[in-house]
């Protein structure tokens, strides 16, 4: 039977950087990736990455913490996250963002996202990062990748601890040893019906766009051994696809973040648009027909961010996919609301904006507590309609903060580790966004640290 001090299952970003954590650590290990490539959910991300207090920030004389950063993430989630894993991630994520540059990961770009009181969504090309970390991967002799090869099965030793993986390779089933332990980086269940229908009913309508392996398959091995799961109770999609985005090209636009707001198909604005884009979800799909819109003008067009994967919204000019009109009454009828209701609820607005009060909803910012809105006067004005897509789940097994899993009384499962997508916890109520890879990075790097601190049992 194959041996390996550690075994990593998923090849997106928790696992890669698990699997040259380990590489450089000098330990054996073998990663295990159900599809034929690399990167998972990952790369169908918008690639933002949340970090605070780097060196993207001082250029552009953005003053920043951790402290904030620990702030928002316990807000934006609405006070019901794992403090514990929240503090870690703060402790590790500045030194982490250092080891991602180290390793060639490239940071193109600072933005304001969602749940951030500052900008602080550094955002990379997920290909090229995946990308880097394999070039790593490749120059370890002690790190092997399996492609096509889905585990199946974890079993316990007379211990009870976890040391082996039941997998398929070429047609035939197959069995390895991990020494040290198992690391589960194998992504949510965006792409299971089974499981999605179980927890996620109030979904069915959305658009599925995750990463094709992610079927839950970690979620039901670690179950299986006694695993507790968090976070479950908030599973929501993410807000501003177009419709057309379970095809070949993704086209999303959150507009909403630099200025614009949402209607319904009477006309009518419907939350405070400045939310968790995962919140934002929940509201509109609880819209008549599960219709809505964003609707800005040419203020907030001007704020268009060429190649950012949520800002670019000349790009979805190009592609057809905003209507655009001279007056609210042509952009009122192009989308088909009624006419006088689109114009009271935009003069509300832009009363609510030069008053510093939005009655109806409490709009402060643009997005979390930065920025501020600007009324929507400025023609030509635009529309884009927007739905929920399920994108990732957010919500899984639980770890503690040495990514170990754990039961439903807080015992860490022996050998298990996970990391990534596949856990829960972390992001509680809400989501904010680059919190995913971020922790992807951070916990899969300590999955392994805590996994070769661990000797097994003898």
């Amino acid at each position: 039977m194959e041996s390996y001090e550690l075994i990593i299952l998923g090849g997106g970003l928790a696992g890669m950087c698990a699997a040259v954590e380990a590489g450089e650590q000098g330990v054996n290990v073998r990663l295990l990736e159900k599809q034929d490539e690399l990167g998972g959910s990952t790369v169908l991300s918008s690639g933002y990455m949340a970090f605070a207090n780097t060196d993207m920030q001082a250029k552009a004389g953005i003053v920043d913490s951790t402290e904030s950063l620990i702030e928002d993430m316990i807000e934006v989630g609405g006070g019901v996250n794992n403090k514990e894993l929240v503090d870690v991630y703060g402790a590790r994520q500045l030194e982490t963002y250092q080891w991602l540059v180290e390793h060639g990961v490239e940071f193109r770009s600072l933005e304001a996202v969602s749940g951030h009181s500052v900008p602080r969504g550094h955002i990379i090309d997920p290909h090229q990062a995946i990308q880097s970390l394999y070039l790593r991967v490749k120059q370890l002799a002690n790190v092997t990748i399996v492609f096509s090869a889905p585990a199946k099965r974890l079993l316990k030793n007379t211990n009870g601890r976890i040391d082996t993986v039941i997998y398929e390779s070429e047609g035939k089933e197959s069995k390895a040893i991990a020494s040290n332990g198992v690391i589960i980086t194998s992504g949510g269940f965006a792409k299971s019906e089974e499981l999605l229908a179980q927890f996620a009913p109030q979904l069915k309508g959305a658009l599925r766009i995750g990463g094709a392996g992610n079927q839950g398959d970690g979620i039901k091995m670690a179950w299986e051994h006694g695993a507790w799961a968090q976070d479950l109770p908030y599973l929501n999609g993410t807000y501003g696809f177009h419709p057309t985005a379970a095809g070949a090209v993704k086209s999303q636009g959150l507009a909403f973040y630099k200025g614009a707001i949402m209607v319904n198909q009477l006309g009518k604005r419907f939350v405070n648009e400045s939310i968790s884009y995962k919140l934002l979800g929940k509201a509109a799909f609880e819209q008549p027909d599960e219709i809505s819109y964003q609707v800005w003008d040419q203020t907030v067009m001007d704020k268009s961010v060429f190649d950012d994967p949520l800002y670019d919204f000349e790009l979805l000019k190009r592609r057809r996919l905003l209507y655009k009109a001279d007056t609210l009454e042509e952009l009122a009828d192009c989308i088909d609301v009624p006419v006088e209701m689109l114009e009271e609820t935009i003069s509300k607005y832009n009363q609510g904006v030069q008053n510093g009060e939005d009655p109806e909803f409490g709009r402060k910012s643009l997005t979390h507590n930065y920025g501020k809105p600007t009324p929507i006067e400025r023609a030509p004005f635009y529309a884009f309609e927007s739905t929920v897509a399920m994108l990732a789940t957010y919500a899984g097994i639980a770890v503690n903060a040495a990514a170990q899993v754990v039961t439903p009384y807080g015992e860490p499962i022996p050998g298990l580790f996970a990391a990534g997508e596949v856990t829960g916890g972390f992001h509680g109520a809400g989501y904010m966004t680059g919190s995913s890879l971020g922790k992807a990075a951070v916990f899969g790097r300590i999955a392994v640290q805590e996994a070769l601190s661990n000797l097994p049992v003898k």
